[in-house]
């Protein structure tokens, strides 16, 4: 009998907040973050969590996530797991916990998804400077 390996598919990759697990196990995450606004720069984000989900896959693997900087070589942060799917129907949720990763720029950061030194998943997360607008003065 020979082992077969099959590479998983991500199902899914959210940035968020937080993450707790309900008293079934299910995980809940908080403050899903599609971007980061800010009134200056630079800004520590306490921290950042990275919930990846995996499936249809079989065997050991490697996932490797990492936080890029607007100039797309700087990695701001990395983190990698081992992880371990034994049937292609069961899943596996991962967590990434990044902690106060420091934004000093504005732009376009990006999380990079990584399986066995194979790119699944590039996305977007804009770090953008709003200054607070200054009060009219009266005269």
């Amino acid at each position: 009998m020979t082992d077969t390996r099959i590479l998983p598919d991500l199902q899914c990759s959210l940035l968020c907040e937080e993450i707790r697990q309900e008293a079934n196990g299910n995980p809940m995450l908080f403050g899903i973050l599609g971007q980061l606004v800010v009134p200056q720069l630079p800004v520590t984000a306490f921290k950042l969590v990275c919930f990846n989900r995996w499936c249809a896959g079989v065997g050991s693997f490697t996932e490797h996530v990492k936080l890029m900087a607007p100039d797309q070589s700087t990695v701001v942060r990395e983190n990698k797991m081992k992880f371990e799917l034994e049937r292609p129907e069961v899943s596996r949720s991962n967590v990434h916990l990044f902690g106060n990763v420091e934004f000093t720029e504005a732009g376009v950061y990006h999380i990079e998804v990584i399986v066995d030194d194979v790119l699944k998943l590039r996305y977007p997360f804009p770090v953008i400077l709003m200054p607070p607008k200054e009060e009219a003065s009266t005269n």
